[in-house]
Parts: structure tokens; sequence; C-alpha cells
């Protein structure tokens, strides 16, 4: 483990593992859950140069069985959708395309909305980016890679927070920063051990 903050438990994954990047000055694979896959984060990751791993949340239905975002084509270029029929509308200012009365009688319509006025689609900010995150997972670009990784990351995380280490001590962020980075330090330092690492005057990896 080579950084570790401790924040508020109201703060979001994303910007805090987007902050504890800032200070790298290589592109690197981030591999991550869902919970740093909001299109913000995707964005500022991009920005910085990393590659994305990261697995995304399912989307829903707006009927059960029915057409979801991902059988809706977005050109967010010239601002238009185009739904599963083939049906092409703007999208306004605020992000909503209203397919309104083109619903009507259209042989798709009952897996794809209930209103009696048509469809409404919204384009939520940072769509674009979710939309590549959701393709590349589906697509099995990066997930043999983090399924490979993933359970290494999650056993760090339990080695945290093992030995009543899940509650904080004192109050504050501070305070419990420093036992953090303690405790940090120290599972490195058994995991090296693990790995070979040997003091004989000096800290050196064995070779066997």
């Amino acid at each position: 483990m080579t950084a570790a903050t401790l924040t508020p438990a109201n703060a979001p994954d994303g910007k805090t593992g987007v902050a504890l990047l800032e200070a790298e000055d290589e592109t690197l694979t981030v591999l991550a859950d869902g919970a740093y896959g909001s299109g913000e984060t995707l964005a500022a990751l991009k920005a910085a140069g990393h590659r994305c791993a990261i697995k995304p949340y399912p989307t829903r239905a707006a009927i059960k069985g029915g057409f979801g975002r991902d059988d809706f084509v977005v050109d967010h270029d010239h601002g238009e959708v185009t739904c599963p029929a083939g049906l092409t509308v703007a999208i306004n200012a605020s992000g909503k395309a209203r397919f309104g009365g083109r619903c009507s009688g259209c042989p798709l319509r009952s897996r794809c909305t209930t209103s009696s006025s048509g469809r409404d689609f919204f384009v939520i900010p940072y769509d674009k980016e979710r939309v590549v995150q959701r393709v590349a997972w589906r697509d099995g670009v990066f997930a043999a890679e983090y399924r490979q990784h993933r359970p290494m990351v999650e056993r760090s995380i339990s080695w945290l927070v093992s030995r009543g280490q899940r509650r904080v001590r004192f109050r504050g962020v501070e305070r419990n920063q420093q036992g953090l980075s303690m405790r940090v330090a120290a599972l490195n330092l058994r995991r090296l051990v693990n790995l070979g690492l040997v003091h004989d005057g000096a800290w050196r990896l064995a070779v066997t």
C-alpha cells in the first residue's frame, strides 16, 4: 500500500481516489469497483492520463425486460438520440430528448414506455464516459485483469480493518489519520517480511 487517507464516512470514494493519485507522475491502470465509477471520477482520471479499469454499476430499464439506456444511441457531438425503433430526436439544453407523438403506433412501445405522452429520454452529465466504461466491461476489455487483482485489494482492506480496527479511536480525522498511516506501515512491513525481507545489518530481500 503506497498511499492511504482517512475521510469522513460521507466523503465520496471517487474524489478521494483521484486525490490520492495526484502525486503519481506516470500513467496508471486504475482498478476499482463501482463506487469509483461516477462520471466525474472517470473524466478526472482520463484527464490525468490514467487508464480506467473500473467495474460499472449495471443500468436498469424503466420497464422490466424493456429497453435500457444502452439500447439508445446518443450522438453527443450533434445533440441527438436515436431510439431502438430508429427514431431520432434532438436533446434540449436540459439534457432531455422528448419522443412524444413519435411513439404512437410504435411496435416496440410496450418495451419502452408506459407513458401516454410517449418516451422522455434524459442524458445525464458525463453520460459518454459512463457508456464507454460499460461497453469496455461488457466487451471484456479489462474484466480478466480486474478479477485477477481485485482479490488482493479486498485482502488488503481486510487486513486494515481486522482485530478491532474497523472503528476509529478518536474524534476527528487528523489523529485517526496518524493511526491509519502507522497501521499501513506495519502491514507493509509484515508483507515484505513474508516476501523475503531480512535484516542482517541492512534491509534486503532474501533470494532463494
